[in-house]
């Protein structure tokens, strides 16, 4: 089991349109193949900053989603959104 740690931070003034397409994204991701859970946070001092934290059976369960047709044309419409590059870090049991 492995869990992805994937930080953004977004423009200001687009949360409200992040969460709609965030919420879309984690939707998608709950009928990958290895998906186990996912939430989505919010920082407490600094709401323009997020993190997913999602875990897979395994790490080609992930990368199997994340090169996916249907994440790449979820992060189409997040990315517009972001202020940096999301940041994607792996972690394994």
């Amino acid at each position: 089991m492995i869990r992805v740690l994937i930080e953004r931070h977004i423009a200001d003034d687009l949360g409200v349109h992040y969460e709609k397409a965030a919420r879309e994204t984690l939707q998608l991701a709950m009928q990958a193949h290895g998906f186990i859970s996912g939430e989505a946070l919010k920082n407490a001092s600094d709401p323009n900053h997020r993190m997913v934290i999602a875990t897979y059976r395994t790490l080609q369960d992930w990368q199997r989603w994340a090169q996916s047709s249907e994440r790449q044309d979820m992060m189409a419409t997040l990315n517009p959104m972001l202020e940096t590059e999301e940041k994607v870090t792996v972690f394994e049991h």
